[in-house]
């Protein structure tokens, strides 16, 4: 062990920017990898960083900077080596060759940020639709990908350890079985989507609300607080990967609630793909709830995140409200924020409902439940013309 940490969870981040890149920026990237590496239970004991035009297309970092990074993880007895970005299947195979050269027994592998993440949502997965949607986002990942290093096929059928007896037959004998397990993957994902699609069929006569947001903005949190039920809320990445439907009432009004998985840059296409009925709860929504960290200092980035993945999913022109949460924090670091100056600044930007809360703190919580009674009320009449209120409003 090394300060405590198994070696076997050890790690080292690789990051190659452009010098257009702001050093903050770079930072804070790194730092989100690094709590993705800890949600996976990794440990990151350094950092790289390489500015290059463009990424090496054998090995990604260039020659002196890979020199570099196997002397340390050598002499640190480092067992992972995570990259920022994705790598092609080549650079992977050159890269496990390198670090891997002395041909010892303890390898050391390499991980780019696609498979990270998909490692996260593999551990996180719930329900049966969710695993099959993880398993094939997997396999989709891994046919171009396998080398003698890979380990996840017995991860994924709770083995452990590392594969005996490698070599190139082997490997072929996996991509088949591979291609097969993923047709098999894709026709039960087909019949668990024609059934959660019945089942949103049968809410149409309801109204549908969805909290968006990117990962670990306090989602659950404030789904508990608003349908009173116990989600799980934990303060790491994707702590949500299944998606969850509860029925709310504010006022005389009933909805649907749901909490969907938290989105992130550079979110894997093949999970995005694999996780198509999960996003369809977003997709059909009547109303977007756009949870917001305004304490994390690059918030501003994260919105930009979440909204061109709404529209890569087609969720672009759903109504939504921008809720701004934890507030209670961003006071303390400011000192006191001029919330109609920001209010402002994002009305300018497109977002015409914008509210401030706190979900742990309970803070303006009854502001939101008035805005979005008054979101929901607009839909609710569409479908029950003569609906009068019982409780003369909110």
């Amino acid at each position: 062990m090394e300060n405590g940490t198994p070696l076997a969870s050890n790690a080292v981040l690789v990051s190659v920017t452009s010098n257009r890149e702001l050093p903050e920026l770079v930072d804070e990237h790194l730092e989100e990898l690094a709590f993705l590496a800890e949600t996976a239970g990794i440990s990151a004991m350094k950092r790289f960083i390489q500015h290059l035009s463009h990424p090496d297309i054998r090995s990604f970092v260039g020659k002196g900077k890979l020199a570099e990074i196997k002397e340390y993880v050598s002499s640190h007895a480092i067992r992972n080596v995570i990259f920022d970005d994705d790598l092609s299947p080549s650079q992977l195979r050159n890269l496990e060759k390198e670090f891997n050269a002395d041909d010892s027994e303890e390898k050391i592998r390499v991980y780019d940020r696609s498979l990270l993440i998909l490692d996260i949502f593999l551990m996180r997965a719930q329900t049966a639709q969710a695993r099959t949607q993880v398993e094939l986002a997997m396999n989709q990942y891994l046919l171009p990908r396998l080398t003698r290093m890979w380990t996840h096929l017995e991860r994924q059928r709770g083995g452990t350890g590392a594969r005996g007896g490698s070599g190139e037959r082997e490997i072929e004998t996996d991509r088949r079985n591979i291609r097969y397990r993923i047709s098999l993957l894709k026709d039960e994902l087909e019949k668990i989507e024609k059934q959660k699609a019945t089942q949103r069929k049968s809410r149409t006569n309801i109204v549908r609300v969805s909290l968006v947001g990117y990962t670990n903005v306090g989602k659950s949190t404030l789904m508990n607080l608003m349908a009173k039920s116990d989600l799980k809320a934990e303060n790491k990445l994707f702590a949500t990967v299944d998606a969850t439907v509860r029925k709310v009432v504010i006022g005389d009004l009933p909805f649907l609630l749901s909490d969907t998985v938290g989105f992130i840059r550079k979110l894997p296409h093949h999970l995005i793909e694999s996780f198509k009925s999960t996003l369809d709860e977003v997709r059909e929504s009547d109303l977007l709830l756009h949870i917001v960290d305004m304490a994390h200092p690059f918030h501003d980035n994260q919105i930009e995140v979440v909204s061109k993945t709404l529209a890569e999913i087609g969720a672009g022109n759903i109504p939504v409200i921008l809720v701004l949460n934890k507030i209670d924090l961003l006071k303390q670091q400011e000192g006191g924020a001029d919330f109609e100056q920001i209010r402002g600044r994002y009305r300018d930007q497109g977002f015409e409902r914008v509210v401030f809360i706190s979900a742990t703190s309970k803070q303006n919580m009854e502001e939101l439940r008035k805005i979005v009674y008054e979101e929901v009320r607009k839909k609710h009449v569409t479908f029950y013309p003569n609906y009068v209120s019982q409780t003369n409003g909110y």
